[in-house]
């Protein structure tokens, strides 16, 4: 008896997701090897040793020493926020009230819930930007504005953006600020090491004899390759996310509203701006935000979200 194509796919994907859930720690614990290799490459090895050196060698090290290890600090504090920040969950037994001909959102009460269910059950997020309530068949339960399910975590996810298997955990509506500023450290960080080991890296296609173990040079030579190649890779990644922000959407979302002439969350890119990284500018560069940007800025708890005036009016 053979199964059908549908159920084949949905156990593959099972089979995918439970791969994903199974590496856990394992990835923590290769983004922390990285990071002690290059630690050993660039203190231990390199520009430790070169704070003896005494005159201009000295002052360059120690200036390599200290932005490295700020860098380190600022990278690893994001990481960890990302890695063990909920990005949102919806509330138990939260529920909307839909109006279809204003397309704005309020609570239900109870008495209200019950009545309504088929209707919201049948709605979603049309092309057109036009807000509908959706329900999530898998968590049973009605789905807020910009929300999705995530097959790896298995429940829904507030904002999401993506599951991201270097940090074991959805990027959502609570922790994207710190997985942007994670990536800006990691680029910062693999930087500052790839150009501080080139010289060493140049060294090495050289006659000249370089000083050091054979462990010493070929840990210099992998972590110079290493970070080249993370430099790379997450400044593209970055440009994507930083231009995801400039409009407002998600990484899902920019693909279901590929063939939307509007997006009725942009905002302009400074309001889009705050809605991920507050409005106090002592914090943006930091992986938490002011108790004032909380109390007053509702769309950073991941459950409203405002919308463009001039789409509205059209709509009325």
């Amino acid at each position: 008896m053979h199964r059908s194509a549908g159920a084949v796919m949905a156990w593959n994907v099972f089979r995918f997701c439970t791969a994903l859930r199974g590496l856990g720690s394992i990835m923590i614990l290769i983004v922390l090897s990285i990071v002690g290799v290059t630690y050993y490459a660039v203190v231990l090895c390199n520009y430790g040793p070169a704070l003896l050196a005494g005159g201009a060698s000295t002052l360059a090290a120690l200036a390599v020493l200290l932005l490295f290890h700020l860098l380190l600090v600022m990278l690893l504090w994001s990481y960890f926020s990302v890695v063990f920040t909920d990005p949102g969950s919806v509330p138990p037994n939260w529920n909307l009230d839909f109006d279809e001909e204003r397309g704005e959102t309020a609570p239900l009460s109870s008495s209200d819930f019950s009545s309504q269910m088929n209707l919201q059950q049948s709605m979603a997020l049309s092309d057109t930007g036009n807000l509908r309530a959706r329900y999530c068949r898998k968590c049973n339960q009605l789905k807020p504005p910009r929300c999705h399910h995530c097959s790896v975590c298995g429940r829904c996810v507030l904002k999401m953006d993506h599951h991201c298997v270097w940090v074991v955990n959805c990027v959502g509506a609570l922790n994207y600020k710190y997985f942007l500023l994670f990536l800006f450290y990691t680029f910062l960080e693999t930087t500052l090491v790839t150009l501080s080991l080139l010289p060493h890296f140049i060294a090495f296609f050289s006659d000249i004899d370089i000083p050091g173990s054979p462990t010493a040079l070929a840990t210099t030579f992998l972590t110079f390759v290493l970070n080249l190649a993370f430099s790379l890779s997450v400044l593209g990644f970055m440009i994507m996310h930083f231009s995801l922000v400039s409009a407002n959407t998600t990484t899902i979302e920019a693909y279901e509203k590929k063939t939307a002439p509007r997006w009725m969350y942009d905002l302009g890119r400074k309001r889009n701006f705050a809605q991920v990284f507050g409005n106090d500018r002592r914090y943006w560069f930091i992986p938490v935000y002011s108790d004032e940007d909380l109390r007053r800025m509702p769309v950073l708890q991941g459950l409203d979200y405002p919308v463009r005036t001039d789409l509205d009016e059209q709509e009325l």
